[in-house]
């Protein structure tokens, strides 16, 4: 019965691929994944609005730009397993190495985490950090308004 519901199918997928969000997902197959990436910005809206969440409450208790700034960008990683982060350090490593296509992709999938993995993460993190510490500066309406829009503009990305 529930085959044929791709809708359905594809929410499911994209919410338990794309977050920690403990979801029944029932088919793994292309057509899935296919309607994964349509709802994909709507996974960006709802953990956006929770790392907004974070972020805002940070700022309104007293905690300033920066505190409100690294809240929002730890409850996204969180979130998301930090499966963009993996990702991210991955391909710098094996891109940093140097080496030849082959060597780069062996090194792309080893489980642990290099120099240029380490230096490449920091420099992102730090670089969302200051972006989001300029909107929460602006008041914590605004910097809540930056995350969630970060967050679903990188979901919308992946159609």
């Amino acid at each position: 019965m529930t085959r044929h519901r791709p809708a359905l199918h594809g929410l499911r997928f994209a919410f338990g691929t794309l977050s920690v969000l403990r979801v029944r997902v029932e088919r793994w197959d292309r057509p899935a994944a296919g309607a994964a990436m349509l709802w994909a910005p709507l996974v960006g809206l709802v953990l956006g609005a929770a790392a907004a969440g974070c972020g805002a409450a940070v700022a309104l208790l007293g905690g300033g730009s920066l505190l409100a700034s690294v809240a929002a960008v730890a409850v996204l990683a969180w979130l998301t397993r930090g499966l963009h982060l993996d990702g991210l350090a991955d391909v710098a490593d094996g891109l940093g190495s140097g080496k030849p296509a082959e060597d780069a992709l062996r090194i792309m999938k080893q489980s642990d985490i290099g120099p240029f993995g380490v230096l490449t993460l920091l420099l992102v993190l730090l670089g969302q950090i200051a972006a989001l510490a300029g909107a929460f500066g602006a008041g914590a309406w605004q910097g809540g308004l930056a995350v969630v829009t970060a967050a679903v503009a990188a979901r919308c990305a992946l159609g």
